[in-house]
């Protein structure tokens, strides 16, 4: 099957992922209305993002960025609602997806204030893990990150991802300054143990 074929059998219309504390959904469009309070009110949120997307001229640019990639069929934006509050909290997406070498990464996430620490990303992050390896079956799930990101550094290693390496002035992010992104992942054949060892509690 082609790219467009499995994309489209793994993310049809109806496309959803419930746990017992998010929803995970498909971005919109119109999830632009319910994503600006989020942003404009931490401008902070943005400090290491590709993106400062507490000016809303900057989200709705990255909206219509996951939109063209989705449509391109190698990007798969979602939108994350909480279950407790039944409202929008934030956004992740799967992307650089290659079926033909069976790898994905995990990225482009953020999470409203309110929400950091609040157990909302662990919950994320083990439903797409999850959903890659065990209904993709994918070979590899990779994230990268700001090097200088210690943060997010810190919460990948809290989901089990391995260390790979840094790929030096990689990207350019805002304010004209080069990036060097930290790589990590995790592999189909590490993915059980992983998955007991950091995830056990959601099992």
């Amino acid at each position: 099957m082609s790219q467009e074929e499995l994309f489209k059998k793994f993310f049809p219309a109806d496309f959803s992922i419930e746990t017992l504390r998010v929803t995970i959904n498909p971005m919109k469009p119109e999830d632009y209305e319910a994503f600006l309070p989020l942003t404009s009110k931490s401008p902070e949120l943005w400090r290491y993002f590709t993106k400062d997307l507490s000016k809303p001229e900057e989200l709705r640019a990255w909206i219509n960025d996951a939109m063209k990639e989705k449509a391109e069929f190698s990007r798969m934006p979602f939108t994350i609602i909480d279950r407790d509050t039944k409202e929008i909290c934030g956004s992740t997406s799967f992307g650089n997806i290659s079926f033909y070498d069976r790898r994905l990464e995990i990225g482009w996430s953020w999470l409203g204030a309110d929400y950091i620490g609040m157990g909302v990303n662990m919950a994320v992050k083990f439903a797409l893990m999850s959903f890659a390896f065990e209904i993709m079956e994918m070979e590899r799930v990779e994230a990268k990150t700001d090097f200088l990101n210690e943060r997010a550094k810190a919460g990948l290693l809290k989901i089990g991802m391995i260390p790979e390496g840094v790929l030096r002035s990689h990207m350019l992010m805002p304010g004209n300054r080069r990036r060097d992104s930290a790589y990590y992942s995790i592999l189909k054949d590490e993915w059980k143990e992983r998955k007991g060892l950091f995830f056990s509690h959601l099992m």
